[in-house]
């Protein structure tokens, strides 16, 4: 049986699931490959979306067209917007998913996608000719022709599951592991390594107390993640935290010898930002106690996710432990925390459109790039599906810079730095997060969508309101003046300081103690501007407020953007034989060979490339 395609999509993962639809959408023909239509875009680990930075590229996906925020926001059992004590640009949502729901959700989505087929098999061979790709062969004997193979298999290459020192292959538990696939992709140059995650065991609620528990509620204001979702329909639940303690730790030291991650089983290097439990305990000897978060997995299940106690050891190592916490006296679990170890493929290797450099319409993205995380991996793969589907049409590759979006950073990060264990997304990697902030996602991002045929005219028109309403009130606030003799009485109330002269009201915004919302109750003609507003009305508010208070810090990050785009703008791969380059450091020298930059700000962020050698390549290029 053979079948042909413009784009193959090889997993249905969350970085599988936003490839396919990009790729459908803008118009390209497309298949996507699972071995498990029943568990498409599956949570492995806990049913959450969201957090910090990890919101904001969710929001970014949303803005440019992908699904992965309305389908959140369809299946949200709890919303929290992270960081709010700090300033906007840290802000982060967060969502608690039901676990099933999300899974069909997002299959009902696929089924309703244009120029989309789906296809439970498994990939054992990818077809190569005279260097570029041209689609993949399965077990079960089918050919699927393609121009482009998207690569998204998650942690199912090569699987290997730890729990104590038994060891069983598996992409996930209870699921087959893929393999060959590795070795069939390998065999043409491109380099494959190691990595290990972990997830925790799940807890019946039945068996837990939780009045030994602190709820922890969730938020219920307007804040959602996509830009054109609904209101949260589903009953909104609590999560419940608690704390490890002594003897908890003495349990689970006592099984130590029998962990993988210490006797030697596993080799690979794990998430440095979501250890195991044993791992915190060796890194962290002397802390008597360490957090646990204890998560619905969905509205009508007794299914509990232990957030904080991911494990590999013993399964008897496991729950005794549990059993010390007095909320988890009586425990009962579903099955135990397990280690997985999996192939990726060095990321280095990819163009910043996660093409790969070796084989031509072949794209990789997700865990296979050596992230973590659902939000990096669905980042990614909306970019690869895009890209993907360019290249068909033979149109130029859509890239975003770092101070675009945080995809743009992953990316940039990926594809300059490479990874030595999994990398995950945090807001201080970003050095433009004045500009990154989860609020102005669609300003960024949904035009340029737009004009690639992914954003949708509704979607554009929905932007386009919201920014003509942004303007008004900014314009408004800058342009109307209040006197001293009508505002500060109510000034005062607030706890700032009275005004000696008149001024706008934008200056009065400016203030770290006031809002446009408690300025309204004093200023008449405020309070009328914003009864003017739309059902967006807090939305909009919002972004404007963030825009005026923190429009200094915005136009000087601005400056430093466009001082770096002078460096992006100098293309320098295929200018220069580095390996004859004596001027420069024999480790800047190996590594702009091995990494070939694009561009001479790429090439400055390459770790082991110093200013110096930067300033050796501007003068070679008489600049």
């Amino acid at each position: 049986m053979e079948l042909n395609y413009d784009v193959l999509v090889i997993g249905a993962g969350h970085a599988g699931c936003e490839a396919a639809c990009a790729a459908a959408r803008i118009g390209a023909k497309t298949c996507l490959l699972t071995m498990d239509m029943n568990k498409i875009a599956q949570m492995s680990c806990n049913p959450a979306v969201g957090g910090i930075a990890k919101g904001q590229i969710v929001r970014e996906i949303d803005a440019l067209g992908g699904q992965m925020g309305l389908i959140t926001d369809r299946s949200a059992i709890q919303f929290r917007m992270l960081n709010r004590g700090k300033g906007p640009a840290m802000w982060s949502p967060r969502a608690q998913c039901d676990r099933e729901k999300f899974i069909w959700n997002w299959r009902e989505t696929l089924d309703q996608t244009p120029n989309l087929d789906i296809w439970q098999d498994q990939v054992c061979t990818l077809l190569v000719e005279n260097q570029e790709v041209r689609g993949a062969e399965t077990i079960w004997g089918v050919t699927l022709h393609a121009r482009c193979v998207i690569i998204t298999a998650g942690t199912f290459l090569n699987g290997l599951l730890h729990i104590g020192r038994k060891k069983v292959a598996g992409g996930r538990i209870a699921e087959p592991a893929v393999e060959h696939l590795t070795e069939s992709i390998t065999r043409w140059g491109i380099r494959s390594y190691r990595m290990k995650t972990g997830t925790p065991v799940r807890i019946d609620r039945r068996s837990v107390d939780f009045s030994l528990m602190e709820e922890q509620p969730g938020e219920q204001d307007f804040h959602r993640f996509s830009y054109m979702g609904e209101p949260r329909q589903l009953k909104q639940l609590p999560c419940w935290t608690c704390y490890t303690n002594p003897e908890v730790h003495e349990t689970l030291r006592s099984g130590l010898d029998d962990s993988p991650l210490y006797n030697g089983q596993i080799q690979s290097i794990g998430p440095r930002y979501c250890p195991s439990i044993e791992t915190k305990l060796v890194t962290f000897p002397d802390k008597e106690q360490h957090p646990l978060f204890l998560e619905p997995e969905g509205e009508n299940t007794n299914e509990m996710y232990l957030n904080g106690f991911s494990s590999s050891m013993p399964i008897d190592v496991q729950l005794n432990a549990l059993k010390k916490i007095p909320a988890f006296s009586n425990v009962k679990a579903y099955r135990p925390g397990y280690a997985i170890e999996y192939d990726f493929f060095d990321p280095t290797q990819l163009n910043h459109s996660l093409e790969s450099k070796i084989i031509g319409g072949l794209f990789f993205a997700g865990q296979v790039n050596g992230t973590t995380g659902y939000e990096e991996a669905a980042g990614q793969g909306l970019v690869a599906g895009i890209n993907a589907a360019l290249k068909c049409d033979g149109k130029a590759p859509f890239v975003m810079g770092r101070d675009e979006s945080y995809i743009g950073v992953l990316i940039d990060d990926l594809v300059t730095k490479g990874v030595d264990e999994p990398y995950r997304m945090f807001t201080s990697r970003a050095e433009y997060r004045i500009l990154l902030r989860q609020d102005d996602a669609d300003a960024r991002l949904t035009e340029q969508s737009y004009k690639l045929g992914l954003a949708s005219q509704e979607r554009l028109d929905h932007w386009l309101s919201k920014k003509t309403a942004v303007e008004d009130l900014i314009n408004f606030c800058e342009e109307t003046l209040v006197h001293t003799k009508d505002v500060n009485e109510g000034l005062q109330k607030l706890g700032t300081t009275p005004l000696q002269f008149g001024c706008k009201i934008s200056e009065l915004v400016a203030r770290p103690q006031l809002s446009i919302a408690s300025l309204a109750k004093i200023i008449p003609a405020l309070e009328a501007k914003l009864s003017q507003l739309n059902d967006r009305k807090e939305e909009i508010i919002e972004a404007t407020e963030v825009k005026m208070k923190y429009k200094g810090y915005i136009e000087r990050e601005k400056l430093v953007a466009e001082k770096m785009h002078r460096l992006e703008n100098i293309k320098i791969k295929g200018r220069f034989d580095y390996s004859k380059l004596h001027e420069i450091s024999t480790e800047g020298r190996q590594k702009l060979e091995r990494i070939d930059p694009e561009t001479l700000a790429q090439a400055s962020r390459i770790p082991g490339v110093s200013p110096s050698d930067i300033n050796v390549l501007l003068v070679l290029l008489g600049r």
